[in-house]
């Protein structure tokens, strides 16, 4: 593992070397034709790209307007015909391919990813470059990683590496790369799984800085805490960054719902959310590319407070419509650029108003990067690691560790999904429900309910009791007062017990002599965990279900039996969704795994003549000589388990997976066909 992670760490080194120079090529190539090669030329090709901003300023209004689009127009086919994991900002594929897939990425990847990208970003759109590096450094140590055949385990530590040393290459900071890698990418800072983390973050930012130069990526003029009460005021502008990352992550998934539901060709929708970000810029070159010039100015204080304004409005508008019809890009540098316009414009404000007390807008410029970027990954930790060594001021750590939290805790308690996790459960994969370890957790009383439980008046006589067990074979009995409101439970054992007393029988009342007064209760909304604690007490068979309005209307029932077979019936469903993982998805592309007899089984995306058919209309077992043995599903309609036995009324969708059996060339007839 430290071999591989040093090569993880060359190999992301080289990467975001490559990728920075593919991005300032394109900038070159669009905002000034042979003229911008020239210059590129002069000023090396190793400069920092930065963001056009101040190539735009010299352009009218029409090539401010057709730059952007002509970007979108490009990447649009590219992405749609080559990979198409390769939309949108990198991060949550990588989630994804860690937390579903043992960490397996297709190669392809890393082409696609790059070029797309650098496109994105070079021809203004409003997007950052630590998304896709980390998607392409990832690919890269997911392909190594196949190539030496490693178990899963193994195989998402060295996706891991691959983040990290993307990070830390791109942005000169191997701590953040290492911790962002652990705490988003791999969800752990185990020992076993951060050493290699930090070799190759190690590995990466020595080799990036030989070539690129040891320098912060933000200049910024020295800050330090003014007086303690300064803390109060950063503290409210951390609330206000988790509301504003908090709106960053809704106008996302807004802008992908509208882009969905727009009647043309996919791979068109990118080039009108180019044109959209040319609109903007027309007034606001601002929000073309990653925006690192204008974050400089605002940590400089040398932005007009209503021009901060609108730019964080603008800025929010430009990132969505670019990632949302179909672009490339990351949200981090957006992050950083929307904390930035926050703090400045809040911080202008409060120095005017406590002038001794306080710092300069910048101060809370770039307290407010921080913050922002913390509240819409939900990592803190990172946030304030990556903030220091961007800029290397060690003054403005308090306030921005004070800042990171408070915004993290407003978006936490608003929305348990990061601006990550959002993307994935819009796809129907639920990454919280992948990594809990008790099952139980997962299940909720409502799934089991029965919603006729047996009851008895709390008046009923030893007739009336006997006659109702007699009819039923259950254990456990509800004793209701005459207003139909739970009073306790009347068990088998219990009666069984008073018919061995003879001389008492005649004047047995269920209310005074068999019912238990101080029952357990359970509401529908209670997982299953908190059932089986219940249970284990070993006093009931079954347990009442009441209403949340009021607690002794008896709604249902819950049997022991039945939490015990969905229990295991979702520990088979999990298995079954792990083993096809992990004897299908963990093979290189192109593997199967071999049934016997010249058989194989194989999971692979169907082709995109396939989408909005179902099985029985394809007909993949006459066309293609295959079976569809499984389909996992972009998104359950019904709720349900994504994975299932599919039957010939299932539609195919976009983003669906089929698991097929058949002879080899059948399934790899198929595998072609898909791309």
């Amino acid at each position: 593992m430290v071999f591989v992670a040093v090569a993880c760490g060359l190999a992301g080194a080289f990467s975001a070397v490559v990728f920075r120079l593919m991005i300032r090529f394109v900038q070159a190539v669009f905002f000034h034709g042979t003229e911008g090669i020239s210059a590129l030329m002069a000023e090396g090709l190793l400069a920092d790209p930065g963001d056009p901003l101040h190539l735009a300023r010299d352009l009218s209004w029409q090539w401010r307007l057709a730059i952007p689009t002509l970007g979108g127009l490009l990447v649009g086919p590219l992405i749609w015909f080559f990979a198409r994991e390769a939309k949108g900002h990198g991060v949550p594929e990588v989630m994804a391919a860690v937390a579903l897939r043992g960490g397996v990425i297709r190669p392809r990847v890393v082409a696609v990813k790059a070029l797309a990208s650098a496109i994105s970003i070079g021809s203004g759109g409003s997007v950052g470059r630590e998304g896709p590096i980390v998607q392409i450094g990832s690919a890269i140590a997911s392909t190594l990683g196949q190539a030496l055949k490693v178990p899963a385990s193994q195989l998402r530590v060295i996706v891991g590496c691959g983040a990290a040393a993307g990070i830390a290459a791109t942005f000169n900071a191997p701590i953040a790369g290492a911790l962002f890698a652990a705490e988003v990418i791999v969800g752990g800072f185990a020992v076993a799984q951060l050493s290699p983390i930090v070799i190759s973050s190690v590995v990466a930012t020595v080799v990036s800085r030989s070539v690129l130069g040891n320098h912060p990526a933000f200049p910024v003029p020295p800050y330090e805490l003014v007086s303690p009460f300064e803390l109060v005021p950063y503290m409210a502008v951390g609330l206000i960054a988790g509301f504003v990352a908090l709106a960053f992550i809704r106008s996302l998934s807004t802008a992908e719902d509208l882009f969905e539901r727009l009647s043309i060709p996919e791979w068109l929708k990118a080039a009108v959310g180019g044109l959209m970000v040319g609109v903007i810029a027309i007034w606001l070159p601002n929000v073309y590319g990653v925006g690192y010039s204008t974050i400089s100015m605002a940590l400089t204080g040398s932005l007009p407070v209503a021009l901060l304004g609108m730019l964080l409005v603008a800025k929010i508008i430009a990132t969505s419509v670019t990632i949302g019809s179909g672009g490339s890009g990351g949200i981090f540098a957006p992050s950083l650029f929307l904390g930035a316009m926050t703090g400045g414009f809040i911080g202008t404000f409060v120095h005017q108003w406590f002038p001794e007390a306080t710092a300069s807008s910048g101060a809370y410029a770039l307290v407010t990067m921080g913050a922002v970027f913390a509240a819409a990954t939900h990592a803190p930790i990172s946030a304030i690691i990556i903030i220091f060594e961007l800029t290397q001021t060690i003054n403005i750590i308090p306030p921005l560790m004070a800042a990171c939290v408070t915004s993290t805790l407003v978006a936490t308690f608003i929305s348990r999904d990061s601006i990550y996790t959002e993307k994935l459960r819009r796809r129907g994969i639920d990454l919280y429900e992948e990594q809990t370890h008790n099952v139980l957790k997962s299940l909720y009383v409502h799934d089991i309910i029965d919603r006729n439980p047996e009851t008895l008046p709390a008046s009923a006589n030893l007739a009336t009791i006997l006659d109702q067990v007699l009819e039923n074979d259950r254990t456990d009995f509800f004793v209701l007062d005459e207003n139909e409101q739970l009073l306790g439970s009347m068990q088998l054992r219990d009666l069984t017990r008073t018919l061995m007393e003879r001389e008492s029988l005649l004047h047995v009342v269920v209310a005074g002599d068999l019912m238990v007064p101080h029952l357990a209760a359970l509401c529908e909304d209670d997982d299953l965990d908190v059932a089986m604690r219940t249970f284990s007490s070993g006093l009931f068979e079954e347990l009442p279900i009441v209403a949340v309005e009021n607690p002794r209307r008896l709604v249902g029932s819950v049997h022991k039996r039945d939490l015990i077979h969905a229990y295991n019936q979702e520990v088979m469903r999990r298995d079954l969704a792990g083993q096809v993982s992990s004897t299908v998805l963990l093979a290189s592309r192109g593997q199967q795994v071999d049934l016997g007899g010249g058989f194989v089984l194989q999971e692979i995306q169907p082709p995109p003549r396939f989408f909005g058919r179902t099985i029985r209309d394809i007909d993949i077992a006459r066309a293609f000589g295959a079976q569809v043995v499984l389909l996992r599903k972009r998104a359950a309609a019904d709720g349900g388990p994504s994975i299932r036995v599919p039957t010939a009324d299932d539609t195919i969708e976009e983003g669906d997976r089929l698991v097929v059996a058949g002879t080899r060339a059948a399934v790899e007839s198929l595998d072609v066909l898909s791309g």
